[in-house]
């Protein structure tokens, strides 16, 4: 098991960079963060091929600017993303080249899903990140990870060798019947793998969550962000070597180093405000779509529906119209759009939830289109 004692709790995740009016990554801005980052004793930096600009942004505001030895990188190989074995083996080299070392700390397969892992082994990629590694250019290789947790401990069987993984845990995602934050988190322990977080809070949602649920945080601190909470109660958790944080600005960075810095685990009375906090979540009207997918197989139109749902969800608990479109759009790259439902009803019936899943596409199609 990968010893992960001297890594510090806080990562940079550097996927949400500041940009400037043109929309380019702002260089100087994230040497800035950077410098403010280092300079409080935090050393992890996460990066990846998928991330538009990013490796680059780092190679200039870390690499170019710091000894090799004071900072320690991640990155990953988006498989999805290549037509041949080729390619996909190229984009380890050409993250070398643009991140401008000679190797890399923690190496990931990105994004693993249970439709994603054919492709992982039509390419043999699992034995070239071994490979790799074995050669020194990767000192830890791992995974991150979007699925459910029996898919999770069917990799991890698979392949007992990965050092280390990637999971999206959150309290909002606590319970969710398709992250699974829990359960994930529970196979990870199950098979000795140290954790590095993604998503704590939920793509900066769980900073800004809904009034009923920010009300509960501020009357036991007053003074506390809602988004220390996020952090703190992932912090407390067993197992985890590190979170990631996308932090734009010095107030953010700032706010999760004061976090961090020494953090120790939740006490029972700040729990139990965590409770009240998913209470207050799971009292918000919302599709209670358990994303089971009884009803993608049947549908003519291959609508994907949870995912659907899961991007209206957005809407309806944060009142984030971009994030609701952002996983809209992503929801029908791959399938049809919510207004392309003819009424069959053959998903309705087949939803354990029984769910009104026609009436709520239209409200999606009113709402996101």
């Amino acid at each position: 098991m990968l010893n992960f004692d001297g890594i510090p709790r806080l990562g940079f995740g550097l996927m949400r960079l500041p940009t400037d009016d043109t929309g380019a990554i702002d260089i100087e801005k994230v040497k800035a963060l950077v410098d403010q980052f280092m300079a409080s004793g935090f050393t992890y930096f996460d990066t990846a091929r998928a991330y538009a600009g990013s490796e680059d942004a780092m190679r200039q505001a870390l690499v170019e600017r710091y000894p090799r030895d004071s900072y320690t990188i991640a990155t990953k190989l988006p498989a999805w993303k290549a037509n041949s074995k080729e390619e996909a083996e190229a984009m380890f080299y050409e993250s070398l080249e643009h991140s401008g070392v000679d190797y890399f700390d923690f190496y990931l397969l990105h994004s693993l899903s249970a439709d994603r892992l054919k492709i992982l082994d039509d390419y043999d990629l699992w034995n070239f990140v071994a490979a790799r590694k074995a050669e020194g250019k990767i000192k830890n290789m791992g995974f991150s990870f979007h699925d459910t947790a029996d898919v999770l401990e069917q990799i991890l069987t698979a392949h007992p060798d990965v050092d280390f993984i990637q999971l999206q845990i959150n309290y909002n995602d606590w319970e969710s019947e398709s992250v699974q934050s829990r359960k994930n988190l529970e196979v990870a322990r199950k098979f000795g793998k140290p954790v590095v977080v993604m998503e704590p809070v939920k793509g900066g949602s769980l900073a800004n969550p809904p009034e009923s649920v920010a009300k509960i945080f501020k009357a036991a601190k007053p003074d506390a962000s809602c988004a220390s909470w996020a952090m703190h109660f992932v912090a407390s958790q067993p197992g985890i070597m590190t979170i990631l944080s996308g932090m734009n600005t010095a107030e953010q960075l700032e706010d999760n180093i004061n976090t961090l810095k020494d953090v120790k685990p939740m006490t029972a009375e700040e729990l139990k405000v965590i409770d009240d906090a998913m209470a207050a979540f799971n009292a918000i009207p919302t599709i209670p779509c358990t994303a089971c997918r009884y009803c993608e197989p049947g549908c003519p139109m291959g609508i994907k529906i949870p995912d659907i749902f899961t991007a209206m969800n957005q809407l309806l608990y944060f009142n984030s119209m971009a994030n609701a479109k952002r996983r809209y759009e992503r929801a029908t790259s791959e399938g049809a759009m919510a207004s392309e439902c003819i009424g069959c009803g053959q998903c309705e019936s087949v939803c354990p939830q029984k769910i009104n899943i026609i009436e709520r596409l239209q409200s999606v199609v009113e709402a996101l289109e």
